[in-house]
C-alpha cells in the first residue's frame, strides 16, 4: 500500500460555490457542514476541543492584549468552528472487552464537543452491534462504521477497507448495528479495493436501504492508500443515487478546495483529515470563505497562541487523569507535543530551529518552555508577517489510521 502524500491539484472555484452552512444527519444538526475525520493517534478529546475552538485563538494575543480585528467580528463563533467532531477509530472487539477505565481513554468527551460521533471498526456484526450500544450509552450523537482504513493490521482482520471485498458481510453489519441503536448510524468508505473493484455506488445504495443516515466517501481506493489524486467524480455518482446526506473526503487542503468539491459533486458536507493537524485554522478559514469570499492566514502571533493553547491543553489533560487507573491515563505527552510540533511549526520563520530544540526535551513542561522562548524572540524581532498559503498548509508527512491501534 502506498503511503506517500502527493500534492493535490489546485481547483478552480466558481464564485458562487460555498460549503453549506448546515447539514442534518437524522435529528443531529451540524453547523457548518464540515466534519473532522477520525484519525487514530490524532483526534483524541484534546485535539477535538482544540479544533472546535480554533477560531477563538485570535481573540487574545499571547501578551493578553486584544487584537484590532478577529474572526468573530465578521462571523459568529458557532459558524467558525468545526460542525461535527469524530473520535479516533476504535476497535469494536477491543471496546467490548476492555474495562470501563480504559474505555474512558477512547470514549471520553467534554460537553463543548457536541455534536460528536464515535467511529468503530471490526468485522463481526454482533460485536459491532454491542460496541455501538456502548457508544450510544456513552452519550455520542452518532456512531460511524469504518470501511475505509487501508492499514495492513486492520485489513488483515477483515476490518476497515478489507470489508469492501465482502459486501454480504457488510450488509449483515449494517442490519445488526442499525437494529442495536436509535442514534444516527453512518459509514465512511473508500471507492473500492482497487480500480478493478469499485463498489462505492453499490455500497451507498445498500447503506440507504438498510436505514443508515449518511455516507462519507474518501475518493480513493484501498490500493491507492493516500497517494494520487482523490477522484471526486465518484462522490458525485453516489450523490446521484441516494437521498441520504453524502459527505466528501479527499484532498481538501484549502477553503477553495472545499468549495470546489461541493460545486463539482453536489455533496452535502465535507470531511477534513490530514490537513487539520497541518492547518488547524482550516475549518475557520472555510467558514470565512463561505461568508465573505476571502479568509485570513495565520500570523506568527497566531501560531504562537495556537501552539501554546494546544500544548497547555495536553498538560492539563494529563493532570486531570493522574488520579485515574493506569489504563485511563495518557502516555508520552512530550512525544505527542513533538509529533504536533512537526506540523504546527511549518511556515514559521526559523521553525527548523524550534523543532530541533523541542525534539531534545523529555518533558512536556520543558517543551512548552522552549516554545515560549522561541516565539518571544520572534515577536520581539517583529516577525508578524503571515506566511504564504503554501507554507501555512502542508500535509503531515506521516499520518495514517495505523498509528493508534492499542484498542484492539
Amino acid at each position: 500500500m502506498k503511503k506517500d502524500f502527493d500534492n493535490p491539484v489546485e481547483h478552480a472555484t466558481p464564485i458562487e460555490a460555498r460549503v453549506p452552512d448546515k447539514l442534518r444527519i437524522g435529528p443531529v444538526s451540524i453547523r457548518p457542514a464540515t466534519v473532522l475525520a477520525p484519525m487514530a493517534g490524532v483526534t483524541d478529546t484534546v485535539f477535538r476541543r482544540f479544533i472546535r475552538h480554533a477560531s477563538l485563538f485570535t481573540n487574545t494575543n499571547p501578551d493578553g492584549s486584544t487584537p484590532e480585528a478577529s474572526v468573530e467580528e465578521k462571523i459568529t463563533n458557532a459558524q467558525s468552528g468545526c460542525g461535527l467532531l469524530m473520535t479516533e477509530f476504535t476497535s469494536a472487539d477491543g471496546l467490548s472487552r476492555m474495562r470501563d477505565a480504559k474505555r474512558k481513554r477512547y470514549l471520553t468527551f467534554s460537553e463543548d464537543e457536541h455534536p460528536i460521533g464515535a467511529q468503530l471498526f471490526g468485522a463481526q456484526p454482533d460485536t459491532l452491534a454491542d460496541a455501538a450500544r456502548i457508544v450510544e450509552e456513552s452519550g455520542f450523537e452518532l456512531v460511524d462504521l469504518n470501511l475505509g482504513c487501508p492499514a495492513k493490521r486492520v485489513v488483515g482482520n477483515n476490518g476497515g477497507s478489507g470489508l469492501l471485498r465482502d459486501l454480504d458481510r457488510v450488509e449483515q453489519i449494517f442490519k445488526a448495528v442499525r437494529k442495536a441503536v436509535t442514534i444516527p448510524f453512518t459509514v465512511k468508505i473508500r471507492m473500492g479495493w482497487s480500480d478493478r473493484d469499485i463498489v462505492c455506488v453499490e455500497l451507498a445504495k445498500m447503506a440507504e436501504a438498510e436505514g443508515l443516515d449518511a455516507i462519507a466517501l474518501h475518493a480513493r481506493t484501498r490500493e491507492q492508500g493516500y497517494s494520487g489524486q482523490a477522484r471526486w467524480e465518484w462522490i458525485a455518482r453516489i450523490k446521484e443515487v441516494v437521498s441520504i446526506p453524502v459527505i466528501g473526503n479527499g484532498d481538501i487542503t484549502t477553503p477553495e478546495a472545499a468549495a470546489a468539491m461541493v460545486a463539482q459533486t453536489g455533496c452535502d458536507g465535507v470531511m477534513i483529515g490530514r490537513a487539520a493537524p497541518a492547518n488547524p485554522w482550516l475549518f475557520r478559514q472555510i467558514a470565512q470563505y463561505s461568508a465573505t469570499g476571502s479568509y485570513d492566514l495565520p500570523t506568527v502571533s497566531d501560531r504562537y497562541a495556537m501552539i501554546r493553547a494546544y500544548f497547555r491543553m495536553l498538560l492539563e489533560e494529563v493532570e486531570l487523569r493522574q488520579d485515574l487507573p493506569r489504563d485511563a491515563r495518557w502516555g508520552d505527552t512530550a512525544g505527542k507535543m513533538k509529533q504536533f510540533a512537526t506540523w504546527f511549526t511549518r511556515g514559521v520563520p526559523g521553525g527548523a530551529k524550534l523543532r530541533k530544540s523541542i525534539y531534545m526535551e523529555k518533558s512536556g513542561k520543558m517543551v512548552l518552555q522552549r516554545v515560549d522562548e522561541f516565539f518571544q524572540v520572534q515577536l520581539a524581532e517583529g516577525a508578524e508577517v503571515p506566511p504564504c498559503a503554501e507554507d501555512a498548509m502542508p500535509f503531515p508527512e506521516e499520518l495514517s489510521c495505523e498509528s493508534g491501534l492499542d484498542a484492539q
